[in-house]
């Protein structure tokens, strides 16, 4: 009789957390009201460079992502002024968890929930509000190498880390790599070839009906890329360059 009871509790909190995780998630993509997303700095290499980058953020250093989400919802029929509302939190002194490169389907969910716990317990006392969505943001100064594509959004647990460069050059681009990862908060999925960042046809193209198709003008934000030709694409060097293309539109609720 015990034990039924407390299966019976266990599959009651389960099936709550169920529930809450999708009201939360159909909320985010209803359009009805702004989203609120806060952004956490991390000096990710522990350098002299990142930390006076870091020292030196604003809100500012942020908005063209509003613009863009914006502009965005505008050009799709959402009349909600504000979609996405960025806030700019204190740094973060802990490295979120790393992902084995070679895990498994186990692997990777055992991975997501502890990326979900540190979330949403290492914030602390700044977040006795919890936002919407949470983007931790490792900055590394501009002379190391590290592999942009380690970024990572989770739609579960509303949670993304972005790997980006300590740089005013680089603002731009970052922008782009947070606005997908935000945008795979939401449900978008990666429109391009993992084993050469190609953006896929058609769907990965900001103007798939452009003739000739290639050179591309714009990038596709899920695409990640602006096409040059069938082999070659580079990363916008900011959101105004970027589009969000009709199928990740409608993965996010933006089209019908």
């Amino acid at each position: 009789m015990f034990k039924a009871i407390r299966i019976a509790v266990l599959l009651f909190i389960l099936f709550f957390v169920a529930v809450n995780t999708w009201l939360t998630q159909a909320r985010s993509t209803d359009w009805n009201n702004s989203l609120w997303v806060k952004i956490y700095p991390i000096n990710a290499d522990g350098s002299d460079a990142s930390a006076q980058y870091i020292s030196s953020l604003k809100i500012d250093d942020f908005t063209a992502i509003e613009t863009f989400i914006a502009r965005e919802s505008a050009r799709y029929g959402k009349k909600i002024s504000r979609p996405v509302r960025i806030e700019l939190g204190r740094q973060i002194n802990e490295q979120p968890p790393e992902l084995d490169a070679v895990s498994g389907t186990l692997g990777l969910m055992l991975w997501s929930l502890k990326m979900r716990w540190w979330a949403s317990g290492t914030a602390g006392d700044q977040d006795a509000i919890e936002p919407d969505v949470r983007i931790f943001i490792r900055y590394h100064r501009p002379d190391r190498q590290f592999v942009l594509e380690n970024s990572v959004g989770l739609q579960k647990g509303m949670v993304g880390v972005v790997n980006a460069i300590a740089s005013r050059r680089h603002r731009g681009s970052n922008n782009v790599i947070i606005a997908h990862e935000f945008l795979h908060t939401l449900g978008a999925t990666d429109k391009y070839n993992p084993a050469n960042g190609q953006p896929t046809v058609p769907e990965g193209l900001a103007e798939p009906d452009r003739s000739p198709l290639y050179p591309q003008k714009y990038a596709e934000i899920m695409g990640g890329r602006i096409a040059l030709a069938e082999d070659d694409a580079v990363i916008p060097q900011g959101l105004k360059y970027v589009l969000i293309g009709l199928q990740t539109a409608s993965e996010i609720n933006l089209a019908d």
